[in-house]
């Protein structure tokens, strides 16, 4: 903590408050307070208390925007807005906020120290932003102050990041939402609020006069910024700024970012069109336009239609089906899933034979038929040659021991009516024709030699 900060802060370190909270150093400060870390004396939890400089603290329209900050972001239940845990006030009459503390970089830091971010970080970080603004913007308030140093960038407790939206002490809430008179004098005050480079040509005009697209405008504005690390309208005076605002064509992202994506581009642009009803009606059309941009960042643009769309608004809105992954084929063996489908792929089917057998005799007198003659083809059916018949394997034929392929398989002995009777060896004799042979034999020779010719017969069927 510097000495300038110790001595406009309103709290020293190791003071108590509310008997309480324990000071222990600055964090921050702004134009109109001090943010300093503290812990819970009994609970042990760091918190962060922020505090209206001293000179501020005796303005009743400043206490009443601070009051403001605390009532709206309670209303938010969103993740993405820093949660208020308390209020207070000190002894010296300056009020005080207690809020949740945050580990991490504001978005106009980070730009800061890294230059443009990656597009779908910055993709991202916006639609996280989104998801905030639309509970602000179901809720009846705008927040008329988002810029990257509002932005802050944290992480939850699994390491992903988490983007909380800040101050919204000049926020504009709607009188009709139960907020009371309190309101009015920020809602009716003509003072400049907000920062210049991110306002609305209409909140440039009156600040009073705008609704939640001029929270559009600056979404636009702070996605060029993190894109391009640079602000979108350049000027070197305030007047300028406001004539380039409210006169000058809206910068290009892609002559900034060349590798920026043209429908990006567009979606930018749309957000900072001079008139509000050329804009997105709401932040659930910029949200699903953004969508494709940032795949990982999907399940923000659908939070933040359905939020829209349980208080019946962007009914007529919707995001396209994402992208599918091709599947992968699953290693061999691998068994499916139950009443998962099969897994098809389209593999080229190598012939069974080289060749096509020649018709005509073949050996041992088997006649093969010329081709397109033979049976018709059956499904499963051997395809082997025509004329014969499936071979059996081992396993199956009667009477052999069955052959063990592993643990969970257990073949048994098959009928014949399943593969067929055995087929003829290529070059033996068929039983019946021993049978005519000896009988001829027997005829012409006598018996004698047809006992010599049945041997002979017997041994060549045997062989």
């Amino acid at each position: 903590m510097t000495t300038e900060q110790s001595a406009t802060a309103p709290v020293q370190p190791g003071e108590i408050l509310a008997g309480k909270y324990r000071v222990d150093r600055v964090l921050g400060q702004g134009g109109m307070g001090v943010v300093v870390a503290a812990t819970h004396t009994h609970l042990g939890q760091r918190v962060a208390l922020k505090f209206l400089l001293p000179e501020l603290a005796r303005r009743h329209d400043v206490v009443a925007r601070f009051d403001r900050e605390a009532r709206a972001a309670v209303r938010i239940q969103s993740e993405h807005v820093v949660r208020v845990l308390d209020t207070g006030v000190l002894e010296n009459g300056a009020p005080f906020m207690v809020m949740e503390f945050l580990e991490g970089d504001d978005l106009q830091q980070l730009v800061r120290a890294r230059g443009r971010l990656e597009i779908t970080d910055a993709v991202e970080y916006l639609l996280q932003a989104c998801e905030c603004l639309a509970e602000a913007h179901m809720a009846g308030i705008v927040h008329r102050d988002i810029k990257p140093a509002n932005l802050f960038l944290t992480r939850r407790a699994d390491g992903s990041p988490l983007v909380k939206v800040l101050d919204f002490g000049i926020s504009k809430a709607n009188l009709l939402s139960g907020e009371g008179p309190s309101s009015a004098p920020l809602t009716q005050t003509a003072a400049l609020m907000g920062s210049p480079k991110y306002m609305s040509p209409e909140q440039l005009k009156s600040a009073r006069d705008v609704d939640a697209r001029t929270d559009i405008w600056a979404l636009g504005i702070v996605l060029h910024e993190l894109l391009t690390g640079e602000a979108a309208f350049i000027a070197t005076t305030m007047a300028e700024l406001c004539m380039s605002i409210l006169g000058q064509p809206p910068p290009s992202l892609r002559s900034r970012r060349t590798d920026a994506p043209a429908g990006l581009e567009a979606v930018i642009l749309r957000c900072l069109e001079k008139e509000p009803a050329r804009r997105y009606a709401n932040v659930a059309e910029l949200a699903v336009a953004l969508a494709e941009f940032a795949p990982r960042a999907r399940v923000s643009a659908e939070r933040v239609l359905r939020i829209l769309q349980a208080k019946g608004h962007a009914t007529q809105v919707s995001l396209p089906p994402a992208a599918q992954p091709r599947a992968a084929a699953p290693p061999p063996g691998t068994p499916a899933a139950p009443g998962a489908p099969a897994f098809q792929a389209t593999v080229p089917q190598a012939p069974l034979h080289s060749a096509a057998p020649p018709h005509g005799p073949g050996p041992g007198g088997v006649s093969y038929p010329p081709p397109g003659h033979g049976p018709p083809a059956v499904a499963g059916a051997y395809a082997g040659p025509p004329g014969y018949a499936a071979p059996i394997p081992p396993a199956y034929a009667p009477h052999s021991p069955p052959v063990h392929h592993g643990p969970h398989y257990h073949p048994g002995p098959q009928p014949y009516a399943a593969h067929g009777p055995p087929a003829p060896r290529a070059g033996s004799i068929h039983p019946s024709t021993i049978i005519l042979i000896a009988l001829i034999s027997f005829i012409v020779l006598g018996v004698g030699s047809c006992s010599l010719c049945v041997c002979l017969g017997a041994a060549a069927g045997s062989g």
